[in-house]
């Protein structure tokens, strides 16, 4: 599901709040806009941006710098071709790259790209407030309603749909089951209390669809 007109509107206007109305930040804002917009992106799309963003929002309180969280949820999939690892390393040299040309100060935008790093594996250390925050906000749609939950899968599947379904079944049983062997999903007070019991119902429930010798449905183009 796309943006609504006015979710695209707020979502413009969330970045110049952050990032300022220079001529460099909106130059900078519209690459990502148009990043997070590619025509191969089924999950990945300004839709997630945005419901991150929201989900930071919702966690702020447990932040040590918010807008150092925002910075990162902005860069975090920038760069997305299906390549786990690789393509937030290059999202984190992205940021690198245009948070210092549009003047953002030295310190922040290291630690910006270490967050864009954090979300790799969405394993934060303990004590990494910021780190806590932006894997949460990420993987928040892992605790959405079965229904929501249902589309997200079905998008993500749609993202790797040159994949054979044996092998795609088996990649995302393994992305499964090392997120719920960890102690925890989320890593925020807010996160583990509203989001951990649904994440989990969740995500048992499409590893038994994935164990089903059913075939999936075959992707959307």
């Amino acid at each position: 599901m796309p943006l609504n007109e006015e979710e695209a509107v707020l979502l413009a206007a969330a970045w110049r709040r952050l990032a300022g109305g220079g001529p460099e930040a909106a130059a900078v804002g519209a690459e990502l806009l148009d990043r997070w917009n590619e025509p191969h992106r089924r999950y990945h799309t300004l839709l997630h941006l945005w419901e991150t963003l929201r989900a930071v929002d919702v966690l702020q309180e447990e932040a040590r710098d918010a807008d150092c969280v925002r910075y990162a949820v902005w860069f975090h999939d920038a760069v997305y071709e299906g390549r786990p690892g690789r393509d937030e390393e290059e999202s984190a040299e992205l940021a690198g790259r245009l948070l210092s040309l549009i003047g953002v100060e030295p310190g922040r935008v290291g630690e910006v790209v270490r967050l864009v790093g954090v979300t790799a594996a969405h394993r934060p250390e303990e004590g990494d407030a910021d780190g806590a925050v932006v894997c949460d906000a990420d993987l928040s749609v892992l605790g959405a309603p079965a229904d929501e939950y249902l589309a997200y899968t079905a998008a993500v599947r749609a993202e790797y749909r040159h994949v054979p379904d044996r092998v795609f079944r088996e990649g995302r049983t393994a992305v499964l089951r090392s997120l719920l062997n960890g102690p925890h999903l989320f890593h925020t007070s807010f996160g583990r209390e509203h989001w951990e019991a649904g994440a989990r119902a969740n995500m048992l429930a499409e590893l038994d669809r994935l164990a089903s010798p059913a075939p999936l449905d075959a992707p959307p183009p």
